[in-house]
């Protein structure tokens, strides 16, 4: 070969490990930094990626209960917790209110309710306590079961169910007669929680029955409710309470004799509560009851009774009562002089405490009084002021009264000239 062609160049294909390379900045940017090794472990550890979004599992017990009612889901819980009693009860009741429901027919107040099943509060609360209640019974804490059934009785009697909670009440009884450690209390108390459902019911047989037995309960005992008052004292009143309207239904009736012994029962009940107000009320109501049987001497003692305890409590419509009854009395005994004493009495206390129809009723009873002991003068007066009293309240009736009492004693003048 020629010396002049020129010694081939060595040419390097792979950069030299000894030397750093030079990079560009555009390479800086664009090209990838090589990872670590730990870098590498964790990438190796990640489970690939699918591109398909994961989404949790849901079971069907879950599907089952998003797809039923609440009422089912009640049911299966109660069943699957193995509270039977709980659910044969709650079935009981929804199925008690389905047959009054379809008794009552459409139009009626319940069949515009909404059935039980369908309000998921009043559920919970029923699954809630009936649980509880059931499992106390398990264990023969039956202080536990009463507590809880009241509880429901108590929620309901809120809400206005009043059918619901009158069988929750019924409940509390049972169970607190079960209750042996408290010397009664409990069933003193449950006690006075039927009688009033059995007073607002109207069963006043019923009521009275279980009141007489809470009276007992409490007798000799100091127990007292949360307010303080006495518990035996509350019995006193509520025996006194359904005593009285016994005797209302009889006196309705013309049942005088088993009426007034209905009523002197309530008078030692109230006697016994120290209730001077029902003591003077109940009273009255012998007073008047006494009256029409003729008996006037019992009557005046017991409407004088009432007469000092209205005194005694500055009670003025009792005291207005209480003078026209004696006055009442005093006439069927013939005794007139008195008879107009205790009407003027009526007619000055009227007055003075401005109750302007007591008023016109005692002028009206003067009139009468002294026309016909033909005093007319006196009863001319009396009428007039009826009248004009009657003119004044603007009460058409009493105005024509009063008018018809007028002519009548113009006609005995007429009479009498």
């Amino acid at each position: 070969m020629s010396a002049s062609v020129a010694r081939r160049q060595k040419v390097n294909f792979l950069p030299d490990i000894n030397k750093p390379e030079k990079r560009s900045p555009a390479h800086e940017r664009t090209s990838p930094r090589p990872r670590s090794r730990i870098q590498n472990k964790k990438k190796e550890n990640e489970p690939k990626s699918t591109g398909i979004i994961q989404t949790p599992t849901i079971s069907k017990d879950e599907v089952a209960m998003f797809r039923s009612s609440v009422w089912k889901n009640t049911c299966v819980e109660l069943l699957r917790g193995g509270f039977h009693r709980s659910f044969s009860e709650l079935s009981s009741l929804l199925r008690h209110w389905k047959e009054v429901r379809e008794a009552a027919g459409p139009g009626s107040v319940i069949w515009q309710q909404i059935s039980l099943e369908e309000q998921p509060t009043k559920l919970h609360t029923l699954q809630h306590y009936l649980t509880r209640a059931e499992t106390a019974q398990r264990a023969g804490v039956w202080s536990e079961v009463y507590d809880n059934q009241l509880c429901l009785a108590q929620y309901f009697r809120d809400t206005d169910d009043m059918w619901l909670s009158s069988h929750f009440y019924q409940a509390s009884l049972a169970s607190a007669q079960r209750v042996k450690m408290d010397g009664g209390r409990k069933e003193a108390e449950a006690s006075s929680n039927m009688g009033r459902v059995y007073m607002e019911e109207g069963q006043l047989d019923s009521a009275r029955e279980i009141y007489e037995r809470f009276y007992k309960l409490t007798a000799g005992q100091s127990w007292r409710d949360d307010g303080g008052v006495c518990l035996h004292t509350q019995a006193c009143q509520s025996l006194c309470g359904v005593y009285t309207q016994l005797a209302n239904l009889l006196l309705q009736a013309d049942d005088h004799r088993p009426a007034i012994q209905t009523l002197n029962k309530a008078f030692q009940r109230a006697k016994e509560a120290g209730d001077r107000r029902v003591e003077g009320e109940v009273a009255y109501r012998l007073g008047l009851a006494y009256q029409c049987v003729g008996d006037q001497v019992t009557a005046k003692c017991f409407l004088n009774m009432y007469l000092e305890i209205s005194t005694l409590l500055g009670d003025a419509d009792r005291l207005g009562k209480a003078y026209k009854a004696i006055a009442k009395s005093l006439e069927c005994e013939g005794k007139l002089n008195e008879t107009l004493q205790y009407l003027e009495k009526f007619a000055e206390v009227s007055q003075s405490n401005n109750q302007h129809h007591h008023l016109e009723e005692a002028c009206m009873c003067l009139g009468v009084i002294f026309t016909s002991r033909g005093q007319y003068d006196r009863g001319c007066a009396y009428f007039e002021r009826a009248y004009e009293i009657a003119r004044d309240l603007d009460e058409v009736p009493l105005v024509q009264r009063a008018q018809v009492c007028g002519l009548w004693m113009s006609l005995e003048l007429c009479t009498k000239a």
